[in-house]
């Protein structure tokens, strides 16, 4: 006799043998007590979760008749009748299964529905079920339409697919849809233990762990991979060698990974990598499992009573997770999510793998360089790091004063190290600002010598830049401010008008300006890269072809007016509006309700008044 596979040896014979589909066997369980019966049915959920056995046992519960003969539709099928040993042995007259993706012309659909006209020969209800039936094509979902929506009282049709989006809404509003979910790991594990000891088959927990994590929330995937296992292992499952079949890294290995990447010891990193390449395991396996672990750790540290004690890797779980901090786990986690995309581009999958290692130490928060320091470099000298700033020294020594008729562009001066939080009112490195008072005019400023003008940046301001300590954190939403407001109108006309391209209009719209007097004005980057000598110089230049006559000053600091972000929150405010306007219309609604159409996301976009329709 030939071997029958699990998958096929334990498919369930009645709703009280399915797993994991309790929300679908309880709705067809009331319906079929109640007598309430839809005439279609539209199942839907990803391979081996159960929809070709759920239609099996609703078409032998509409057509079971009982042990002895007197039986009537029941959600508790005999499984010993005619009509239950027919169904389930695949030769019934009545039930008929056609396969969508081998049948999917509009005559094979008519050759079915020339069957509906005859009334059943055995059962009590002729049912069709049609098994992918998103593979049909548009003219085979027509031809059913009419018989689909009123079929003769003794036809029940059932109908299931992998992708319910690719069938038609007049399908769907015809059909009662239920929606079978994947089943989750526990659920697989605890059905595994009770098939092996239905097998006789010794397995450990720890291989039927891994293969219910294999199979994706898949059944017949799980007792697919059984059934090779147990080939695999000679009659046992252990899981050093279910491991081997499915080619998945040992825990060990990843726990020792981010162990290392949490205490920054790249040494060790690597040669875990190279430890994983000689063995032969899976890259993608690694980053796999890598995120597993994460998303427990993240789990624990945000709940630390949720750890299952029945886990063996629980202990080492929760010690990685108090070791490294939340944000780092988070971090963690999404560059192995991205990593993994990413090794199928390179050449070789385990040259990829160190490469997302390496990046997850290097992106570490506070991470430094084998020897080195958090310091930033720059084109200094050391001598000339190690001397004081001529600017530094003039502005201690002389007091505020605007500059000459002819200034010399000023150069920000950013500090090595990271600054700490000055006193509020405190002036930023390399610039000193005088506060502008209607009471107290200034004093006629004496003549600059080349020297001074040299030397010192003074930039008479009318309000004076806040402390560092109040600035506002990287990303934060838009802080308006006085100047902002202005300063957004200037760069708009400089934009409209491409007065500045490329690196200058990067340069304003990433700026914000934090003072002004009539020829001084003073901005702030959050990034050197833009602030560089001819930007600056560009920048007043077209500034000054605008009608603004004034010399720019350049800090660098922590932005939180800028025009960049006054443009993304316009059009965040356009984009919400414009969806508000959409989801409220009279006719989306009606839509929405009648068919059951959805807006598709980020298919809503503002139109600008200005604009043409293409």
């Amino acid at each position: 006799m030939s071997y029958l596979v699990l998958a096929r040896k334990y498919r369930p014979k009645s709703f009280t043998e399915m797993v994991g589909q309790e929300h679908v066997v309880r709705a067809l369980g009331n319906a079929l007590q109640t007598g309430r019966l839809h005439h279609a049915y539209l199942f839907t959920g990803t391979r081996g979760v159960g929809k070709t056995t759920v239609s099996r046992i609703l078409a032998k519960s509409l057509n079971c008749v009982g042990p002895d003969g007197s039986g009537g539709i029941t959600d508790q099928p005999c499984g010993v009748c005619q009509a239950c040993t027919d169904i389930d042995s695949g030769r019934f007259v009545d039930y008929t299964e056609l396969d969508a993706a081998s049948n999917r012309g509009v005559d094979e659909v008519q050759a079915l529905l020339e069957q509906a006209v005859y009334k059943p020969v055995q059962g009590r209800f002729k049912v069709f079920m049609i098994d992918e039936v998103h593979m049909l094509s548009n003219t085979a979902f027509n031809a059913m339409l009419k018989t689909l929506e009123e079929p003769p009282e003794y036809l029940k049709f059932v109908l299931a697919t992998t992708d319910p989006q690719k069938v038609p809404v007049t399908v769907l509003s015809r059909c009662l849809q239920f929606n079978l979910r994947p089943m989750a790991p526990e659920t697989v594990l605890e059905h595994l233990v009770k098939v092996l000891a239905a097998e006789n088959v010794h397995a450990e927990p720890a291989a039927l762990r891994l293969i219910a994590r294999a199979a994706r929330g898949s059944m017949r995937d799980a007792l697919s991979l059984t059934d090779q296992a147990i080939a695999f292992g000679s009659g046992q499952l252990q899981v050093d060698t279910v491991r081997q079949m499915l080619g998945s890294v040992d825990r060990s290995h990843v726990f020792k990974l981010i162990d290392a990447l949490a205490q920054g010891d790249g040494k060790s990193v690597v040669e875990t990598s190279e430890t994983l390449r000689v063995n032969g395991l899976s890259a993608a396996s690694t980053l796999e499992e890598m995120s597993v672990v994460l998303q427990r750790m993240a789990v624990l540290q945000a709940v630390p009573d949720s750890a299952d004690e029945s886990d063996p890797e629980a202990a080492e779980t929760a010690r990685l997770a108090a070791l490294l901090p939340a944000d780092e786990t988070q971090l963690l986690y999404s560059l192995c999510l991205h990593g993994r995309g990413e090794l199928g581009l390179a050449p070789d999958e385990y040259a990829a793998l160190t490469m997302v290692l390496l990046r997850l130490l290097a992106f570490k928060p506070g991470a430094l360089p084998p020897g080195g320091t958090a310091e930033k470099k720059t084109l200094k000298t050391p001598e000339a790091a190690a001397r004081p700033q001529p600017v530094m020294a003039a502005a201690q020594a002389a007091a505020p004063r605007p500059l000459s008729a002819a200034p010399t562009p000023p150069v920000a001066a950013r500090p090595i190290a990271a600054p700490a939080a000055r006193p509020a009112g405190a002036t930023p490195p390399g610039q000193v600002l005088s506060v502008a008072d209607d009471e107290h005019p200034a004093q006629p400023a004496k003549p600059v010598t080349a020297m001074q003008s040299a030397q010192v940046v003074a930039v008479p301001v009318r309000v004076a830049p806040e402390s560092r300590a109040d600035l506002p954190a990287p990303g934060a939403p838009l802080v308006p401010t006085e100047e902002g407001g202005y300063w957004h109108q200037v760069v708009r006309g400089l934009v409209a008008s491409e007065a500045v391209t490329a690196l200058v209009r990067e340069l304003a719209l990433q700026s914000q300006l934090v003072a002004r007097d009539a020829d001084q004005w003073l901005l702030r980057v959050e990034r050197e890269s833009l602030n560089s000598a001819s930007s600056r110089e560009r920048l007043q230049a077209a500034l000054q072809a605008a009608g603004h006559a004034v010399t720019l000053a350049v800090e660098i600091g922590r932005v939180g007016d800028s025009p960049a972000r006054r443009n993304a929150a316009i059009a965040e405010e356009k984009q919400l509006a414009a969806e508000k306007l959409i989801q409220e219309d009279p006719f989306v609604q009606a839509m929405m309700r009648d068919f059951g159409a959805k807006i598709v996301p980020g298919s809503i976009k503002p139109i600008e008044p200005n604009s043409q329709p293409k």
